[in-house]
């Protein structure tokens, strides 16, 4: 087992990488343990979830609102949960998004922790410290900043996971090393068929080196003011792509990052090279790398980007694999060079 730490002014959180859903009662010292998870992870490790209280949630993108907020708030209540309560969140991104934002919000915030059951939600949405859920059409608008007490990272849990949802976990994988490691980047060239096989050794090493360069951003910048907006690489148009054409996260993030590749080499900062080797690893992880798009509607939701800043909007690029830069870009600018490419 390896362990990364996370300082946040919210508090610590402990990431514990190869650890066993089966180990979770070493790491909570509360006596009411409240779990909340979805109907498919219930369904598979209900026999550990031990004798605590279970509430259950639908599956998707549609649930992650604040209707299932409220919900969850009601069967806290009838649970009688208290301040000395603690909530644990096992499943996926969407679990974890939720689980979180009750936590922090329910009688103005308990502890909490998570277990998460994707690759993506390992490498990507339990760590960190954003908890939130989405407004309307509004990815992630309603949230907050918010550090879960561990993470616990069962290497176990993705053996039951069909292959595209393995694949999308690999999406941010690639992220993180384009952003911040081309040797790992390099090692995930190597190793990808291993890696699809999750093997036990590869895939320990792929979800750790990511969640190195994740958790010193992090680290650095908890609430993105600064470096932390670089993870954002490939997700400015993926949450655009992902509302409006209904594909997967991961998928849409490839996507998107195939589009922050192409505007990095049009403005000479990316080498041709470089952009291939980005399109060519994400075609070998089985990630999408041409989607049926409308531009317009793609367009019209990147205006709704909660980043957006008026008429302009924090844009990663790349400088080379491992080299990624941020820079404010008019919103006019970036749909002309869309447009192009669209």
């Amino acid at each position: 087992m390896k362990v990364l730490e996370i300082h946040g002014a919210t508090g610590d959180s402990t990431i514990l990488i190869g650890e066993s859903l089966g180990d979770l009662r070493k790491y909570i010292s509360a006596e009411e343990v409240v779990i909340i998870t979805d109907t498919n992870v219930r369904s598979y490790y209900l026999k550990d979830f031990l004798s605590y209280e279970v509430i259950e949630i639908g599956t998707g993108e549609k649930v992650k609102n604040l209707d299932t907020v409220q919900a969850i708030y009601g069967k806290l209540v009838e649970l009688e949960a208290d301040r000395s309560s603690f909530i644990v969140g096992i499943g996926g991104g969407i679990v974890c998004d939720i689980a979180g934002f009750v936590a922090s919000t329910y009688v103005r915030g308990v502890r909490f922790g998570f277990v998460p059951s994707t690759l993506l939600s390992q490498v990507d949405a339990s760590v960190g410290g954003k908890n939130g859920v989405n407004l309307g059409g509004y990815k992630n608008m309603v949230g907050v900043f918010n550090q879960p007490e561990f993470v616990i990272c069962d290497m176990n849990l993705l053996r039951t996971l069909p292959d595209r949802e393995i694949s999308c976990g690999f999406a941010e994988i690639v992220k993180h090393a384009a952003i911040g490691d081309a040797d790992l980047f390099s090692y995930l060239e190597a190793h990808h068929e291993k890696a699809l096989e999750l093997d036990t050794e590869v895939i320990e090493r792929l979800v750790y080196d990511s969640l190195i360069i994740k958790s010193s951003i992090v680290n650095r910048d908890e609430k993105e003011e600064g470096e932390r907006r670089k993870l954002n690489f490939g997700h400015t148009f993926g949450h655009a792509i992902e509302s409006t054409t209904g594909v997967s996260h991961g998928e849409a993030v490839s996507a998107g990052m195939l589009v922050a590749s192409a505007l990095s080499k049009k403005r000479g900062y990316l080498p041709p090279e470089d952009a291939g080797r980005i399109e060519e690893l994400l075609e070998k992880l089985k990630l999408p790398t041409r989607l049926q798009l409308d531009g317009a509607r793609v367009l019209d939701a990147l205006r709704k980007d909660k980043k957006r800043k008026r008429e302009s909007i924090n844009f990663v690029f790349l400088h080379g694999i491992g080299n990624a830069v941020v820079e404010e870009i008019s919103i006019r600018e970036l749909e002309a060079l869309v447009n192009e490419i669209i």
